[in-house]
């Protein structure tokens, strides 16, 4: 089963300071019809104007990942940790028992974007944690990168849950198969392009589809494509 969202469909938002849309419920936002798709419970496309953010606030027993894709953005935590990652790179925070932390866009004249990412963990109560990682941009031609997983390893961010986010670009015309066990979900945003889907559905720029029962996904480029799919329990 296949559940195409497309992007005119999810609550947008524009605070001046802050501007973007959110695939599930949060803040001003609820639908009780709309809360997580398995253990993923926040997708949200942000921009953050230049030299503004969000000040310190709380989160606990929830897996916080954040890809930039332009511009620059800043941390800092409760735990002493202070980094600025861009494109190319991925923060992930593990709340677990208690976390505070900042987030602003550390350039006084670019806009910062970033995909924020959020996932109930396997177990509560964790140890907070945070690292940052980068991916090599130039293997996410014709491929799915994993970016962050539970496995981790070089250059992959390390999350406290079973479940693997790939990104990945495909040229126009260009085609990719993805497996992944039975009984898993996946959840896919074209990030900018279009992206076909089992030479059913078509994915345009800034549409995600919500994806179950259905343990093999062709992919193809209906022009070239930049987007992310996770696979999720």
């Amino acid at each position: 089963m296949i559940k195409v969202i497309p992007s005119e469909a999810r609550s947008s938002f524009d605070r001046g300071w802050l501007r973007g849309s959110h695939s599930f419920s949060f803040g001003e936002y609820q639908d009780p019809y709309n809360t997580a798709f398995g253990p993923m419970r926040v997708a949200n496309d942000d921009v953050i104007a230049p030299g503004r953010g969000f000040g310190a606030h709380p989160h606990s027993d929830m897996e916080i990942v954040s890809i930039v894709l332009n511009g620059k953005l800043r941390h800092e935590d409760s735990l002493g940790n202070v980094a600025v990652t861009g494109f190319g790179s991925i923060q992930r925070m593990s709340a677990g028992s208690g976390v505070i932390h900042t987030e602003h866009n550390a350039s006084d004249t670019e806009e910062v974007r970033l995909l924020q990412l959020w996932f109930m963990p396997h177990t509560k109560g964790l140890q907070p944690s945070y690292e940052t990682t980068s991916y090599d941009i130039t293997a996410l031609e014709g491929a799915l990168v994993p970016v962050v997983s539970s496995d981790g390893g070089p250059r992959v961010a390390t999350v406290h849950q079973d479940m693997t986010i790939y990104l990945g670009r495909l040229s126009k015309g260009k085609t990719l198969d993805f497996e992944q066990n039975e009984g898993r979900r996946m959840y896919i945003f074209s990030i900018e392009g279009k992206l076909g889907l089992q030479n059913e559905h078509v994915l345009h720029t800034g549409d995600t589809a919500r994806v179950e029962q259905t343990s093999s996904m062709k992919l193809e480029g209906h022009e070239d494509t930049f987007y992310m799919l996770i696979d999720l329990p």
